[in-house]
């Protein structure tokens, strides 16, 4: 069963274990150091400025979601899956759940590698639409970023 809630301080460590598998799958392809050394220092302080989401999966933690709003626009970032639980719709819960909570942004921004596939379907899915390409972005990889705008109330 799947459900998706507010990070806490103990769900710190799953999360930086879960984001370090899944980030694995793309070495070699990109430089992806920046996503699977970060510390529990690291985590805590971005905490205290993002809000995270954690995916559980039959109680376990199984990926987690960081989001921030910048004048009215609602910043998505470090979307993780552990590869075990990974095609089981956690993803798609995830953004759909930060979707739900964000009530001070007008659109809502994403960025993914452009050599996801599986990502770049996920946010298609999901009716995000392409902005820009950044090439030669983090660490030289190239980036395509999606927005999607969120209706009035």
């Amino acid at each position: 069963m799947l459900h998706i809630r507010v990070a806490t301080e103990p769900d710190f460590p799953h999360i930086l274990s879960i984001q370090r598998q899944a980030f694995a799958e793309y070495e070699g392809t990109y430089k992806t150091s920046g996503w699977t050394t970060e510390t529990m220092e690291d985590l805590q302080r971005d905490a205290r400025e993002k809000k995270i989401l954690v995916a559980e999966w039959d109680g376990k933690v199984a990926g987690s979601v960081r989001f921030w709003t910048v004048g009215g626009v609602c910043v998505i970032r470090l979307l993780s899956v552990g590869p075990t639980y990974q095609r089981r719709g956690i993803g798609k819960a995830l953004i759909q759940g930060v979707e739900a909570r964000v009530a001070d942004a007008h659109k809502l921004y994403v960025c993914t590698m452009l050599k996801t596939t599986r990502n770049v379907t996920l946010f298609l899915n999901l009716g995000y639409r392409p902005e820009s390409v950044l090439p030669d972005h983090y660490n030289r990889m190239d980036m395509i970023c999606f927005s999607k705008y969120l209706s009035q109330p």
